[in-house]
This record gives C-alpha cells, sequence and structure tokens, in this order.
C-alpha cells in the first residue's frame, strides 16, 4: 500500500481546489448575475471533468491517504452516477434561480462542495473519513434548502433539515463509536476482520445505530419526517436536487458498509432492514395518495423508492446489490424528467405545483403530457417500462435470498403506489384546464424530459447491457487489498 499514492483521489482533490477558487473569483466578480453564471457554468465543467478522472483511475481497485481513501470500479459507478444527476440538475437551474430569485454565486458553489462531501462518502474506507465526507455534504444540503430568505417556508425547511440531521448524524457518530469500543477499529478493513472472529452484542448495537444515522440520509421510514416539508419549502429547483443525488450517495454507502464492512454479519443486520424497507413502502404509499402538492407527493415517492431499493440490500446476496445498483439507475433517470416537467410548470411565470394545476395538460402539451405519462407508468412499475424492471429485480433477489414474504409485500405496496402516479395521468388527460398553462419551456428541460422519457421507453433493449456492467462492480464492493 502506497503511503504517499493520492492518484486514486485525483477527483476529490480537483473539485476541492475549484471550489477555493470559486470562493474567491465569486468575491471579486461583479456584478452578482455575471459571478453566479460564471460559477454555475465552472461547476458544471468541474463535474464533467471530474466524472472523466473517476472513470479514467478506478479501474484498478487502490488505495489513497494510508488506507483511509478507496477507489474501485464500483466506487466509479455510483461516483458517476452522482455526477451525473448534479449536472443534469444544473442544466435545469438557469430558469429557475432567476425566477426564484436565488440567481446567486453561492448556491452552485454549495451543491459542488456537497457532491465533493458525497463522493467522500462513497470512497471513505474508515469510520472518521465517512463522517467528514458525510458533514461536507449535509452542511451545504442544510443552507440550500433556506437559500431562499425572503421566504418563511424556505427557513423553516432549513431549520427542520439541519435539527434533524443533527440527531441523524449523533445516532450514526454513537454508531461509529460503539463499533470502534468493541471491534478496536475504525478502518472498514480492520472492522471487517474484526467482526470475522466473532460479534459482540455491543458491535451489533453500534450496526443498528449507523443504520439508522443512514436510513435518514435516504429518507427512509420510519427516519422520513423531514421529508415532505423539506421538498415542500425549498426552491422547486433545490427539492430536485435533494430527490435525486443525495440518495445515490447515501444508497452506494448503505450497499458498501451492509454488504462491504458488515458482509460477514448478515443475520446481525438484515432484520432491520427489512423493517425498514416494509415501513418505507408502506408509508410512502400511503402518504403520497393524500397528497395535493407534486412537491410533497414526490417527496413521498422517494420515501417508497428508497424502500424498494432496501429491499435488495435486505435480500444479503450479491445479486440484491446488482438488482440496488440497476434500481438507483432507473430512479435517478425517472426523477430528473419528471423535476424537468415540475420545473416547466408555470403560469404567468410563477411556478405551480398543485396537481390540479395540470389539468388539461394532454391539449395543451400533448407532447409533455405524453413524457410525465411514461415517467409515471414507470414509477408505478408498469411493464415493459424502466420502473418494472428495476422492481423485477429487487422482488427477485428478496425471492432468491429466501425473503418471499418481503417480495410479497413489496408487490402489495406497488400496486397502492399505482394510484397516485395514475391519478396524474388522469389529472392530465381527463380533466378538463382551468386556466392555460405557459408555452415557454426551456430547451434544457425539453431535453432532458423527453430523454428519460424515451430511456424508460426503450431501456428493455439496453437492460442486457447495464446489467452486465453493475454485475462487474460488485464483486470490488467488498474488495479488501492484501
Amino acid at each position: 500500500m502506497d503511503l504517499l499514492n493520492i492518484q486514486p483521489a485525483t477527483a476529490e482533490i480537483f473539485m476541492a481546489l475549484v471550489a477555493l477558487g470559486l470562493v474567491l473569483a465569486s468575491a471579486f466578480i461583479q456584478p452578482e448575475a455575471i459571478a453566479a453564471k460564471f460559477v454555475r457554468r465552472v461547476t458544471v465543467a468541474t463535474m464533467l471533468l471530474a466524472m472523466w478522472m473517476c472513470y479514467h483511475n478506478g479501474f484498478m481497485p487502490s488505495y489513497a491517504f494510508n488506507g483511509q481513501f478507496f477507489t474501485s470500479p464500483f466506487m466509479v459507478y455510483m461516483k458517476v452516477l452522482i455526477l451525473l444527476g448534479a449536472v443534469g440538475i444544473l442544466l435545469m437551474a438557469k430558469r429557475e434561480f432567476q425566477g426564484e430569485s436565488i440567481d446567486r454565486p453561492e448556491l452552485p458553489l454549495l451543491i459542488l462542495l456537497s457532491v465533493l462531501g458525497m463522493m467522500l462518502m462513497v470512497s471513505a474506507n474508515d469510520l472518521i473519513v465517512l463522517y467528514m465526507g458525510l458533514e461536507l455534504q449535509s452542511l451545504p444540503l442544510y443552507v440550500i434548502a433556506a437559500i431562499r430568505r425572503e421566504s418563511v417556508r424556505s427557513s423553516e425547511a432549513g431549520l427542520k433539515y439541519f435539527l434533524l440531521g443533527a440527531l441523524s448524524s449523533g445516532l450514526l457518530l454513537y454508531g461509529a463509536s460503539l463499533l470502534y469500543g468493541f471491534t478496536g477499529h475504525t478502518s472498514y478493513d480492520g472492522i471487517k476482520l474484526a467482526l470475522e472472529n466473532g460479534i459482540h452484542p455491543g458491535a451489533v448495537i453500534g450496526m443498528v445505530f449507523m443504520i439508522s444515522g443512514l436510513a435518514f440520509k435516504i429518507s427512509a421510514a420510519p427516519f422520513h419526517m423531514w421529508t415532505p416539508d423539506v421538498y415542500e419549502g425549498s426552491p422547486t429547483i433545490v427539492t430536485a436536487f435533494f430527490a435525486v443525488v443525495p440518495k445515490l450517495a447515501a444508497m452506494a454507502l448503505f450497499i458498501r458498509f451492509t454488504h462491504g464492512v458488515l458482509g460477514d454479519a448478515v443475520d446481525s443486520w438484515q432484520q432491520v432492514i427489512v423493517i425498514i424497507a416494509i415501513l418505507s413502502m408502506f408509508i410512502g404509499a400511503g402518504g403520497a395518495i393524500m397528497q395535493t402538492d407534486i412537491k410533497r407527493l414526490m417527496a413521498y415517492s422517494s420515501i417508497a423508492h428508497m424502500g424498494y431499493a432496501l429491499v435488495g440490500i435486505a435480500s444479503g446476496i450479491s445479486s440484491g446489490v446488482s438488482a440496488v445498483m440497476v434500481y438507483m439507475v432507473i430512479y435517478v433517470i425517472s426523477s430528473i424528467g419528471v423535476f424537468a416537467l415540475i420545473l416547466s410548470l408555470k403560469r404567468d411565470g410563477r411556478a405551480v405545483t398543485k396537481i390540479e394545476d395540470m389539468a388539461g395538460m394532454s391539449r395543451s402539451h400533448p407532447v409533455y403530457a405524453l413524457a410525465m405519462m411514461v415517467l409515471m407508468f414507470s414509477m408505478a412499475g408498469i411493464p415493459p417500462l424502466g420502473g418494472f424492471f428495476g422492481k423485477w429485480y429487487v422482488f427477485s433477489a428478496a425471492i432468491a435470498s429466501g425473503q418471499v414474504a418481503l417480495a410479497v409485500v413489496g408487490v402489495l405496496a406497488s400496486v397502492i403506489g399505482a394510484f397516485y402516479y395514475i391519478r396524474i395521468v388522469k389529472v392530465m388527460y381527463v380533466d378538463d384546464e382551468t386556466q392555460p398553462i405557459d408555452q415557454d419551456i426551456p430547451r434544457s428541460n425539453t431535453l432532458i424530459a423527453l430523454t428519460s422519457a424515451i430511456m424508460m421507453t426503450g431501456l428493455v433493449f439496453g437492460l442486457s447491457f447495464l446489467r452486465e456492467t453493475v454485475q462487474a462492480t460488485v464483486p470490488f464492493v467488498v474488495f479488501v487489498a492484501g
């Protein structure tokens, strides 16, 4: 192990240096609108370059920083997804930043720092580095949730997120301290080796606390209470970021922690994941049925989707990991497409987020209504769209591991969830339009939404390639270098 080898962390170092440079640049460039435009463009370019760096350096599993940082094909896969999600959100952001009066340079800069924290989380190979990455991800998110300072609801969203985020960090830190106390290691490799020699009950309690802290980060029930209020109170473009990118990072960490670090203690954590998955699926589905605001509906939808993804993790087998990775790709593509359409809903230049505001959309915006219908049906899991195959794989993994009851519960929750997705389609195609939606829709949003819908329709043709790619990275979840 080369202690001075920093090549695996090239992308993260590059992003950190650019972020520091942008702090100085945004302070000196005037006026603020030009600074915001400059920072946004540099942020997108930085993420694209970081994506290339990750891809270029990640084929061989390797350590950096005295073994505290680890990269492998699995990490590269998840980091590329995180960066693609962030770039997609920023490409939709220009008009939203201006319309929400949040076109300030600090917003894309905070997003860049948060993404840097997510990448550190994914590659962390030590509990201390994990916590550092987790807080670097979370602190900018608390700020951007409350970025609309003149809005009481935005300030409330940021405060709720901060207070409950502090609670989740406390749970995770307490669990980490217990794991350290009963294994004698903070490094992932050391903890894994210690657990191979026997599992102390105190270490099991530590696992439960750490899983609870991570469940908050993916808004899994019963740690979901912040999600609807934060999604509703935040600016819509910030909500889109929350719904996609942090969940990818936290799910990657979930996979690495359970199947990697705790892979030899499946019996100790499996039932906890099963309970969280069941609660998430039913609370998400039940909560979404009652919503009239589409941002709150998407919040409960994300809770349910994280429950479905956790079904694959709860299987405890490698095919479950690959199923989750496929599921997250499908979730990201669908969510970005839906939010591209939500961000396009304007009336007299003002954003509309009520479901009834989409009435008659099939007649005034037939192409966008069709794209929304495809994405809604995909999220509901209706074949032959992409969402169906995502659920198929996670439920198949659960059945293969003997968790038949969990798969049946997941199917029932999916049937319940189909109601609120189909209701949106009914509003667009059956209800009469009360007031027309603006025709002026940004080309970037149009391109992203239509691309997402086409990918969900044609995913069946690229499914084998995606599965092969994912399965090739799964062995590196638990890889330990000599």
